[in-house]
């Protein structure tokens, strides 16, 4: 038996179930004892709102340029979380992982997870593992869920841009989506791409110190990426948005990949990128308030917002022109996150 390798036995929750959970998962992940562990864990809540999410990820490849999938699911539940303008606290992982995975492979998956729930100052607290027969899946899955404390009055949600508005991204778009399907398809590049994947959490509670009630909506373009974002946010708010083609803050490397595969970066997924909608005359503080922090330098203007058609989202072109832009049809991008 090679003891290198995820075996059935390992989801049986028999004694190799006992071992993996003792001498890998729970010492790396939580850092904590197994001993007296339960079914549940117990946690101590403030009287408040509360924001709790949940997310499941299936990226392929799992290791790729700036993270692997156990960074990844960590990032992504924080910024779920921090996009209501809530302070993570909590993390839940559950893997899913196929017979045969290489333990190595699973230990620098865990330490990822880890660190990168350290990072941004969450405790992953209650987790589950189950292991399928080779073929039923594709080396490891993971399904995470996240519990925040909402610590203000603030209503930050996607209804609510306003008439006026001007739309904030804290950085360059595609970054992510790029670096992934580089990496799957085996593209030479002349400049690495890298994931821009990020625990957004630090940011958004500088960027409300610094402008507070200005702030109406935060949203990470994730799947869909910009154009589909903001797209949702004109529907779910009743607004018209018009972006700006010159402001959008587009890597070379990241625009050259595009040019060849035929993709649009306002399509391409993000994972360490926030849009922020904020009063117009709270927009310079927010500019600033964002590019003190290191994930926020290149933040840049992007949009701004009217108050009608209702649902409409135009883009005005480098060259002067208005184009529509609409929601991602299909799959652009298949398992990027």
């Amino acid at each position: 038996m090679n003891n290198d390798l995820i075996l059935l036995g390992h989801g049986s929750g028999g004694r190799l179930s006992h071992q993996l959970l003792d001498e890998l998962i729970i010492p790396i992940v939580s850092g904590r004892s197994s001993v007296g562990l339960n079914d549940a864990a117990l946690l101590e809540v403030n009287s408040g709102r509360i924001a709790y999410t949940t997310d499941s990820f299936v990226v392929d490849p799992i290791f790729f340029p700036g993270g692997t999938i156990g960074s990844l699911a960590v990032h992504g539940t924080v910024n779920d979380l921090a996009m209501m303008g809530a302070r993570p606290l909590w993390l839940s992982v559950g893997l899913i992982i196929e017979e045969g995975f290489s333990k190595a492979d699973l230990k620098v998956i865990l330490e990822d997870m880890r660190a990168a729930a350290d990072a941004a100052g969450v405790a992953i607290v209650t987790g589950d593992t189950k292991v399928v027969p080779r073929g039923k899946a594709d080396k490891i899955f993971i399904s995470t869920s996240g519990v925040g404390a909402v610590e203000h009055t603030l209503e930050i949600h996607g209804a609510n841009a306003q008439h006026g508005d001007v739309i904030i991204i804290n950085g360059t778009i595609g970054d992510h989506g790029i670096a992934v399907m580089a990496e799957r398809e085996g593209l030479e590049v002349s400049t690495a791409i890298t994931s821009d994947s990020a625990a957004l959490n630090g940011l958004v509670a500088d960027l409300i110190a610094g402008v507070g009630a200005a702030v109406h909506v935060l949203r990470d373009p994730t799947r869909g990426g910009v154009a589909t974002t903001i797209k949702e946010i004109a529907q779910q708010s009743g607004v018209s948005i018009t972006l700006y083609e010159a402001a959008l803050p587009v890597k070379p490397s990241v625009r050259g990949v595009c040019s060849i595969l035929g993709l649009d970066p306002l399509f391409v997924a993000n994972e360490g990128k926030l849009l922020a909608f904020v009063s117009a005359d709270a927009a310079d503080s927010a500019l600033a308030a964002l590019k003190k922090h290191p994930l926020g330098s290149s933040a840049a203007v992007i949009g701004t917002v009217a108050a009608g058609p209702a649902g409409r989202v135009q883009m005005e072109t480098v060259i002067g022109g208005m184009r529509s832009v609409d929601m991602l049809s299909g799959e652009q991008l298949p398992r990027i996150c």
